[in-house]
């Protein structure tokens, strides 16, 4: 994929410099920095999921083990019970 992007002049700076002290390309960096930010995204979106398992959250209501499939069937079931028929 090529990439065609505009840099306003503190970042294209910022780019000579970097390519200045690494010596790589452009395009390296530019990969580079995709990585890094992809990783650091997938770390928090693992953390999130982390902390929310290790919650009491989860885990921490009562109801019918197939509730997550016959969601439906209970939500006609409850609702007909409190309003009768219609």
């Amino acid at each position: 994929m090529r990439i065609n992007a505009r840099l306003d002049d503190a970042r294209a700076e910022k780019l000579k410099q970097l390519q200045s002290l690494t010596r790589l390309g452009v395009s390296e960096i530019v990969k580079r920095a995709i990585d890094l930010l992809y990783r650091q995204q997938s770390r928090r979106s693992r953390d999130k999921l982390d902390a929310l398992l290790s919650s009491d959250f989860v885990g921490c209501a009562e109801g019918p083990e197939d509730l997550a499939g016959r969601y439906k069937h209970y939500l006609a079931r409850d609702l007909e019970n409190k309003h009768g028929a219609g």
